[in-house]
C-alpha cells in the first residue's frame, strides 16, 4: 500500500471534530498534520530497510507506518480525554493517509471501502498483537510480532534483524512513554534514532 507524503490538503480531516471551535480545530489539525508527518517520516528511514530487514517495498512501508502509528496511539490511549482524542485523530489521519493513497493509484470509489475495512482489520490486529508483546517483560513475544507481521518470516526461527527491531520498538514505545502530553501538544514527535542500535549505546 503506498503511503504518499502527508500535507494539510489530504482529505479526510473533516473527520476531526467538528464541534470544536474553528481557532481549536485549525490548531488541533495542525498538531496533528506534524505528529502523523513525524510518524510517516521516521518510518521512511533508510536504515530499517538497510539494517532491519524490513522489505523495500509498499507493503513493506505500509507496516512501518502502521507501527509507528501504533505505537503513538499506545501512548496516548491510556491517557485522559485529550490524549485519547489525540489518538483518535492520529488513526483518523492514517486512515485518510490510506484512502488518499489508494484514490491516487486508481482504486475506484466502490472498491476503496472494503479496502479501507481490510487495512483497518489489519491496523487493530497489529495494535493487539504489539500491545500484548509490549506488556511482556521480555522481548519474545514482540520479536515474533515484528517477524511476522513486517519481516513476513511466518513460522521460520527469528532472526538477529528480528531481535534488533524488537528492541527499536522497545526503546520507541518507552521514549514515547517518558514524553509528556504537552510536548506532543506542540506536534513534536521524539522517537529513537534506528541508527544507534541500543547494545551500541
Amino acid at each position: 500500500m503506498p503511503v504518499p507524503p502527508p500535507g494539510p490538503s489530504r482529505p479526510g480531516f473533516a473527520m476531526f471534530n467538528l464541534f470544536r471551535s474553528s481557532k481549536t480545530r485549525a490548531m488541533s489539525r495542525a498538531t496533528i498534520e506534524r505528529l502523523y508527518g513525524a510518524i510517516v517520516a521516521q518510518s521512511r528511514r533508510p536504515d530499517f530497510y538497510t539494517d532491519f530487514g524490513v522489505p523495500d517495498t509498499l507493503e513493506g512501508r505500509f507496516e512501518m507506518v502502521v507501527l509507528h502509528t501504533v505505537l503513538v496511539c499506545h501512548r496516548l490511549k491510556g491517557g485522559d480525554t485529550p490524549e485519547r482524542s489525540m489518538s483518535q485523530d492520529i488513526f483518523d489521519a492514517f486512515a485518510a493517509d490510506m484512502d488518499a493513497a489508494m484514490r491516487e493509484i486508481g482504486i475506484g470509489d466502490l472498491t476503496v471501502p472494503k479496502k479501507m475495512k481490510k487495512i483497518g482489520e489489519a491496523f487493530y490486529g497489529r495494535a493487539a498483537a504489539y500491545d500484548a508483546a509490549l506488556a511482556e517483560p521480555d522481548d519474545a513475544a514482540l520479536i515474533q510480532a515484528v517477524s511476522r507481521n513486517i519481516l513476513s518470516a511466518g513460522e521460520a526461527e527469528p532472526s538477529p534483524e528480528a531481535a534488533a527491531l524488537a528492541a527499536y520498538v522497545r526503546a520507541a514505545a518507552a521514549k514515547l512513554h517518558a514524553t509528556p502530553y504537552e510536548v506532543l501538544a506542540r506536534g513534536v514527535l521524539e522517537l529513537p534514532d534506528p541508527a544507534v542500535r541500543e547494545n551500541e549505546t
